[in-house]
């Protein structure tokens, strides 16, 4: 483990009215994160993760006697390799720019990555998550931490309700959200993005006849979840989505996004492993 730092010079930064510090915590508004195409990383961890995937880091905060720990020091020393402006805190202004509640010691601003459709670079036989109306921003993270976990291609949000990093999100997904391709589009313009290509489509609906372990999630397929609150739209229940449904025993009629989502997604791990020709 890292010995948090201190350092006997004055920080940079000790007041919460300078128009630095006032400028990261406007964005916490997702109208100031659309405007400057800007977010706010928070955590070593995550902040480490953001650099490693190539994300383009405009600046970072630091207090150091929070900082500890491989991540810390690993994520500062990839901030001053590449020539970040790294600004030391007092407590108080961190506490001002901290956009979690788990205190790290380093908060980073970042630019937001495309998130374009045909941007997508995929392998021959992807498999990627669609979730369509998510407006949750930690159940999206969620569902990119465990998209990356069993190693999907890409996340594809369908007509989001968040912006896909939205400071919770990349909390969520521990960092994830900066690894795992990650696209948006409205729902239309990803159901014709997906039948331009031959991926076979798997939808989560409650009422479906087929049981998920019964679905072959072999090959270049799309897994497909609905919102929270509403589910899936009519859109996807067209000809070719082969509906499926996760047996519910108890009095709830369905489960938390996330949760089906990595169900689902270890259940086509499992599938691709298991048939995988020998190598």
């Amino acid at each position: 483990m890292m010995t948090p730092m201190h350092s006997p010079t004055e920080p940079d930064l000790a007041s919460t009215t300078n128009p630095r510090v006032k400028a990261v915590v406007r964005l916490r508004d997702r109208r100031e994160r659309d405007r400057t195409g800007l977010t706010v990383v928070d955590g070593a961890r995550e902040v480490r993760r953001a650099i490693e995937a190539g994300a383009r880091i405009e600046e970072a905060f630091v207090h150091e006697p929070f900082l500890g720990g491989a991540d810390a020091g690993a994520a500062l020393g990839l901030l001053r390799d590449r020539g970040v402006p790294v600004r030391r805190t007092t407590e108080p202004v961190f506490e001002k720019l901290a956009f979690g509640a788990r205190a790290e010691g380093i908060v980073a601003v970042v630019h937001v990555p495309g998130t374009a459709l045909d941007d997508l670079v995929l392998p021959a036989e992807p498999l990627i998550v669609v979730v369509e109306g998510i407006e949750k921003p930690g159940n999206l993270g969620a569902v990119l931490r465990s998209a990356d976990g069993a190693g999907a291609d890409a996340v594809i949000a369908a007509s989001p309700r968040t912006d896909l990093f939205n400071p919770n999100t990349i909390r969520a997904s521990a960092g994830t959200a900066f690894v795992v391709p990650l696209a948006a589009a409205e729902t239309d313009a990803v159901i014709a993005w997906l039948g331009a290509r031959p991926i076979r489509v798997v939808a989560a609906h409650v009422d479906a006849p087929l049981p998920y372990t019964e679905a072959d999630m072999r090959g270049p397929v799309a897994i497909v979840l609905g919102s929270e609150a509403d589910g899936l739209t009519g859109a996807w229940s067209v000809p070719g989505v082969t509906a499926v449904r996760l047996p519910m025993r108890g009095i709830a009629d369905s489960l938390n996004v996330s949760v089906t989502a990595a169900v689902l997604l270890y259940e086509a791990r499992r599938q691709r492993d298991s048939f995988a020709p020998p190598v």
